[in-house]
């Protein structure tokens, strides 16, 4: 067996993160950091890692792009038929995480998972480049694939059907919005003595309680 060697280990200086530092609102708390990300200029800030399960309890975990955050939660757009979303639509619960290694910050959050309206989905399939939008017609996401000859076959056929036609929507892409039940916000520190802390709603509307715990 292998081993990792210890020198991968870094210690961290920066000031420590207290539970007066946190936004009473875990949404406005994660826009403030992720904002912190996008002015770091760090290479695709909003991808998270999206985890899931299947009805008979195997994990699965991939990378996803974080497209919006509103009142649905935390969006992203997928194939409807890949294995992802066969195993949203079976279990209705997700994970996702962002870690921002330049900042030594890490965002987890636990939720319900739900399909967006289709009206949504449209606005944000047209708002893509033609490429992206003739992709989402020629990839059966998850499937076993001959060669990726086959793929670009399948790219040209779609691409000669639209031409310069409008390219409608799939009914099998679209979006997905996770809403958060709990938020867990995680900095780095000094000999692995991270912060860490997690909030949950409360019974009151709009409140959440953020409690310390071990890193």
């Amino acid at each position: 067996m292998s081993v990792i060697s210890s020198s991968l280990r870094k210690e961290y200086t920066q000031s420590k993160l207290m539970e007066t530092d946190l936004e009473p609102n875990p949404f406005d708390q994660f826009h403030k950091w992720f904002n912190d990300a996008v002015s770091a200029e760090l290479p695709l800030p909003n991808a998270m890692t999206l985890g899931t399960v299947k009805q008979d309890q195997t994990p699965a975990a991939r990378v996803v792009l974080l497209k919006e955050l509103d009142q649905r939660g935390f969006v992203f757009y997928t194939n409807y038929e890949s294995r992802k979303s066969r195993e949203i639509i079976q279990t209705g619960k997700g994970a996702i995480c962002f870690y921002w290694k330049s900042l030594n910050r890490q965002v987890r959050l636990v939720g319900n998972l739900e399909k967006v309206s289709d009206e949504v989905s449209d606005k944000y399939y047209q708002s893509r480049s033609k490429g992206s939008r003739i992709g989402a017609w020629a990839s059966k996401q998850s499937r076993e694939l001959e060669s990726r000859e086959l793929l670009m076959q399948q790219v040209k056929s779609f691409e000669e059907k639209y031409n310069d036609n409008d390219i409608p929507r799939p009914s099998f892409w679209g979006g997905f919005g996770l809403k958060p039940e709990e938020f867990e916000f995680w900095e780095d520190g000094d000999f692995r003595l991270h912060d860490r802390f997690i909030l949950k709603p409360t019974d009151v509307k709009n409140e959440w309680i953020a409690k310390r715990h071990y890193p």
